[in-house]
């Protein structure tokens, strides 16, 4: 049997994220697993194009970081139960940042949802969870919106 101790939860705080930490707590619960759960927000790298003072936009990302903070707090009292928990918010690339914080952590699973973009959009923004199955070096549970 598999052994899972370390679980790492990736969510956007969408409407779709409970159904991503529902599935993490259920498999933690059944494996005695704590769970590590991420969010990654957008970096100062991800607007370099766009013509704004540097000053606004650190200002705009810390915001960002800062009500995330927040609401990782408030996500995790209400879809974590009985489970061993920790919130973590970063900044960077989504797949960059789960890829490396799941190797540094050592996690044994990653568990984080799926837009289902498809076509054009899916050419446009690429996959997150395409590059996080392709690269991470543990399992990766993948869970579609329904």
């Amino acid at each position: 049997m598999a052994d899972i101790k370390k679980i790492l939860c990736a969510v956007d705080f969408s409407n779709h994220s409970p159904v991503v930490a529902d599935y993490a707590t259920t498999l933690a619960k059944t494996m005695g697993a704590e769970i590590m759960c991420l969010y990654v927000a957008p970096s100062l790298d991800q607007y370099v194009g766009f013509h704004v003072p540097p000053s606004s936009i650190e200002n705009f990302v810390g915001e960002i970081v800062t009500g995330a903070d927040s609401t990782m707090e408030t996500f995790i009292e209400e879809n974590f139960k009985e489970v061993n928990v920790k919130g973590k918010v970063v900044t960077g690339y989504a797949a960059e940042e789960i890829l490396s914080i799941s190797a540094s952590t050592n996690a044994d699973l990653i568990v984080m949802g799926t837009h289902g973009r498809a076509g054009i959009d899916r050419i446009l923004f690429g996959s997150v969870a395409e590059k996080v199955v392709k690269s991470a070096k543990c399992p990766v549970l993948t869970v579609r919106p329904s």
